[in-house]
């Protein structure tokens, strides 16, 4: 049964007594906010060059709740975290969201919920605990001297630096197998480097593959380095569908905002662009493509986490992205973006609750994958849909532009582990089983660029 739809005035009404009830002093507009709605951004003094902050940003206390949401009573209250309590939402689909909310803002919030009778479950009970737990020490991991040449192994998370030295590494040891290439720099100036591997077959197809266009979600550049260290390694026994393909990858995308998360702000998902707006500062990568820039899920307003920037390409790391590959003679077939988190193997389109001609493929596809992924994890399961569908419209993502622009047929999305039990805090033992799915999911779609 469909639920009845509250009234934006009834709605608003009922709010404010919430409010009351809870002591709350904020002011209520005249309707309630969108739940993609941020607050024009405050003038802010300029921050420091280095952009250090005096200290590291701590989420003492902090949680994150899972509410029910499948009416419209519990959307309005969701949307009034955001805006009141300074809230945010980290995931979503049909049936619930994943909202995290600051310490200072718990007994507040708490207090609205329990008013307005909506029931919430508590997922992680305190952040910077998990934030402190989740990846060990450089000296516990002993890598200090790797015996392997480099600093990466794939039982930590790992700083920029171990990235690229690895990329180094590898260009060095198998120099003809491997190179890499600075496409460009970033805002503050750190190269975006990328890790091509091709055994140099001129018929070769040609796979993108990138991850880390959001700071915080550091299992994807943990997981797209993983994939690209196994193509590597074991090079001599990949099958043909793996070998005859040039692989680049781009393990950071936003270099600025990932080494931002590691030193100031584990939770930071932009990058560094407009850092004259402090804590407003920062686009939104995966909404700065410039296919359908600026439409449903994107904020104009810099203070958002969905922020889409002035306009289509204006920050340099998605400029960079594009102008490479638009300008290379790879044969690209397939382009596939790791983010974190919730399990979804998505696809076009992303902008709008609708699919391409070939939707059929790319399910049939994402389905083949997720179940080879099953079976290479022993138990994790991936949705497989469209991303504005499946998920929620979002947009100028790098996916429907590799699409839309590029017409490269498999473009995939791929939300790794978890379902929310650590959200984007995801323990670094998990990394080596979220790699293991994810050379499973590349093996499939390898096999089906094989065959165009």
């Amino acid at each position: 049964m469909n639920p009845i739809p509250v009234s934006r005035t009834v709605a608003t009404f009922i709010v404010s007594l919430v409010l009351l009830q809870c002591g709350s002093t904020h002011k209520l507009p005249a309707e309630t906010a969108s739940a993609n709605a941020a607050p024009d951004a405050p003038e802010q003094p300029s921050v420091r060059a280095n952009d250090a902050p005096a200290q590291p940003v701590k989420y003492d206390g902090a949680q994150l709740w899972r509410i029910a949401y499948d009416d419209q009573p519990k959307k309005n209250a969701v949307a009034e975290l955001q805006d009141r309590f300074d809230a945010s939402m980290w995931n979503y689909n049909a049936t619930s969201v994943d909202i995290f909310v600051r310490g200072q803002q718990l007994k507040k919030a708490e207090c609205f919920l329990r008013a307005a009778n909506i029931p919430y479950e508590v997922v992680i009970e305190d952040m910077q605990r998990a934030i402190d737990t989740e990846n060990p020490s450089l000296e516990e991991t002993e890598l200090w001297e790797n015996r392997n040449g480099h600093r990466m192994t794939w039982t930590a998370y790992h700083r920029l630096a171990d990235i690229y030295d690895w990329m180094d590494y590898l260009a060095q040891t198998y120099p003809d197998l491997c190179s890499t290439k600075a496409i460009g720099k970033s805002v503050q100036g750190r190269e975006l480097k990328v890790l091509r591997i091709s055994n140099g077959n001129p018929t070769n197809r040609a796979i993108w593959m990138d991850g880390g266009i959001h700071a915080r979600e550091w299992i994807s550049p943990a997981t797209v380095t993983y994939i690209a260290n196994e193509l590597v390694e074991d090079w001599d026994n990949q099958p043909d569908h793996l070998r005859n393909v040039d692989w680049y990858v781009l393990p950071v995308h936003n270099p600025d905002g990932y080494e931002h998360s590691h030193q100031y702000d584990r939770l930071w998902r932009k990058n560094r662009g407009g850092l004259q707006y402090g804590p407003c500062a920062g686009v939104d990568l995966n909404r700065n493509y410039g296919y359908k820039w600026g439409g449903q899920g994107t904020s104009k307003q810099p203070c958002s986490e969905i922020f889409a920037g002035s306009g289509p390409f204006s920050e340099p790391e998605s400029k960079a992205v594009s102008e490479f590959m638009q300008s290379s003679a790879a044969d690209w077939k397939g382009f596939l973006t790791f983010h974190s988190y919730g399990q979804y193997i998505l696809y076009p389109w992303g902008y709008d609750r609708v699919v391409p001609p070939d939707h059929a493929d790319l399910k049939r596809v994402g389905d083949a994958a997720a179940e080879q992924m099953l079976q290479a994890s022993g138990g994790s399961r991936y949705t497989v849909g469209p991303s504005g569908s499946t998920l929620y419209p979002a947009a100028g993502g790098s996916d429907d532009w590799a699409r839309g622009a590029l017409n490269i047929k498999y473009a995939y999305t791929v939300e790794l582990r978890d379902t929310g039990r650590y959200g984007f805090v995801l323990p670094a033992n998990q990394i080596k089983p979220t790699g293991d799915e994810a050379v499973a999911f590349v093996d499939i779609i390898a096999q089906e660029v094989a065959k165009l």
